[in-house]
């Protein structure tokens, strides 16, 4: 590892030639909004408060990495390279580090340590005098390519048990140039000269890498766009969301395991044993050898750019959503929920609309769980659209919202947990619960439409003695397939409605 003092960089213009993928995503996001985008849900007020933080004073408030250090602190990341801590008692701002250029994601360390990676390297910041500011910047590892791209960002890290980092490197875009490489080597096969859609320049863009305590990078697992979030789960297995685009039907959640490819050939470049041609793959077998996602976001209803994951370790500090993980969107105002089991050693699961607007805007980028079970919410604009930026706390207020808590598959159907018992009188009628199945292709084209869109009839609905459980009793169950369910007229036994009026799970294994 290298170590040095306080140093400055030289930086690359990351927004180079950014307006034809500018004026792209602004005609993307104007179609979703009038065509694709439909509220879902909308967890009242009463249960769910959301609150705007000042930013420190004189700081561009793009906040790009959130993380709370041993000590109960807040460490947020601001776009143009300073990290700052925040007392959230007081809302005092202390500045703590700065130079660093695109700061995607921090995990602390012992009391005054965090780990930052950033475009050119995963760094080690230290206060080590303890005065609040850092006076120690170490390179852990540089070892991945940079060409100068403006897309060629860098997410993560996530550790392991053993200290092991995971980052996540995102591909370079047609929509801006890419240079000779500024660091790393030509890729063995070349891409053509003006390549369309994400593509990889240099090693390695599109993979997950793993890094070890000492700063020995081992490429983990390939195949992925713009990995926008990791996260570890209980077990110690890693997750990571995807963006929808170019071999991207729409915005996934994988389970990540070693050796893995995750459906974008670009990053097969970089094969050790056998590179492979981006430009000559087929879509048929890109499908036969890509891992598929546990969970696939409804494109607009649910996702429109996926960003970090967390889990909900609050032990039910933040509602009643303990264990499950909760997904920021960066194109709309909304946070959606994950529930995720495991049959036949896959993931697989559902995911829930949570809370839309209520306070909340678009650019939703960084999660961070408080010590106090409050939620905080990083977000950021960048040249494809203005949206405000800042800081936002999403506090449960005690109020229990009357939601769908969990869709789960059942050899004979699905069976829906709710957060409180529903009234009878509703829940028993099969025609309050509308479910089709679907899905999506990943192909060179970006994002996919639903294919086969199937009604699937519900034969009998039957609810629990608890009240808190309703089975639905369907046909045959299909693989590979979004199922879509929407309900209506549902409502506790206090009469109060049910907010989430959607919930989708991705089937992979069926229950025998």
């Amino acid at each position: 590892m290298k170590r040095f003092p306080h140093r400055t960089r030289r930086r690359t213009d990351t927004f180079t030639g950014t307006r034809t993928s500018s004026s792209r995503y602004a005609v993307f996001l104007l179609c979703s909004m009038l065509f694709g985008l439909r509220v879902t849900a909308q967890v009242p007020e009463e249960c769910y408060r959301i609150e705007t933080l000042e930013p420190p004073p004189g700081i561009s408030p793009a906040v790009t990495a959130l993380a709370f250090d041993s000590e109960g602190r807040l460490l947020s990341a601001f776009r143009r390279g300073s990290i700052w801590s925040l007392d959230t008692s007081t809302g005092a701002w202390q500045p703590f580090a700065n130079g660093l250029l695109w700061p995607l994601g921090m995990v602390c360390g012992a009391p005054g340590e965090v780990f930052v990676v950033q475009t050119p390297e995963l760094t080690r910041v230290v206060d080590t005098d303890r005065d609040g500011t850092a006076d120690l910047y170490e390179t852990i590892c540089d070892l991945w390519g940079i060409s100068g791209n403006y897309h060629e960002f860098a997410y993560g890290p996530v550790r392991d048990a053993d200290g092991n980092f995971f980052v996540g490197l995102g591909l370079a875009s047609a929509g801006g140039p890419t240079r000779e490489p500024l660091r790393g080597r030509p890729p063995p096969i070349q891409p053509p000269d003006k390549p369309r859609g994400h593509h990889s320049p240099v090693p390695y863009r599109g993979w997950i890498v793993k890094i070890s305590p000492t700063g020995t990078m081992t490429p983990f697992a390939s195949g992925f766009r713009q990995p926008n979030g990791l996260v570890f789960n209980p077990t110690g297995d890693l997750f990571s969301v995807d963006n929808q685009g170019d071999w991207k039907g729409t915005s996934p959640l994988y389970h990540i395991t070693e050796g893995g490819f995750y459906g974008h050939p670009a990053s097969l470049v970089w094969s050790e044993n056998s590179p492979v041609d981006p430009a000559a793959i087929s879509a048929e077998t890109v499908a036969k050898q890509s891992r598929p996602a546990a969970v696939e976001f409804p494109q607009n209803d649910m996702a429109g750019s996926t960003a970090q994951p967390v889990l909900d370790t609050t032990g039910g500090k933040f509602g009643p959503y303990a264990g499950q993980l909760i997904v920021a969107d960066w194109t709309h105002p909304r946070l959606y929920r994950v529930s995720l089991e495991k049959l036949d050693g896959e993931y697989q699961g559902a995911c829930y609309p949570f809370i839309e607007n209520g306070g909340l805007t678009r650019g939703n980028l960084r999660l961070a769980f408080a010590p106090d079970g409050s939620l905080y919410v990083g977000q950021c604009s960048l040249p494809w659209f203005d949206a405000p930026e800042g800081l936002k706390r999403v506090v449960w207020t005690g109020k229990t919202p009357m939601d769908i808590l969990r869709m789960s598959l059942r050899a004979d159907g699905f069976e829906l947990t709710f957060t409180k018992p529903l009234a009878p009188s509703g829940a028993t009628i099969a025609q309050n619960y509308s479910l089709q199945h679907y899905f999506y292709r990943s192909t060179r084209e970006y994002g996919s439409p639903r294919h086969e869109s199937t009604p699937v009839p519900i034969e009998r609905v039957e609810v629990l003695d608890d009240g808190l459980r309703v089975r639905l009793f369907v046909g045959s169950i299909a693989v590979d397939r979004i199922y879509d369910l929407r309900t209506r007229g549902l409502h506790g036994t206090d009469g109060e409605p049910l907010v989430t009026s959607m919930a989708a799970y991705t089937v992979r294994r069926l229950r025998r």
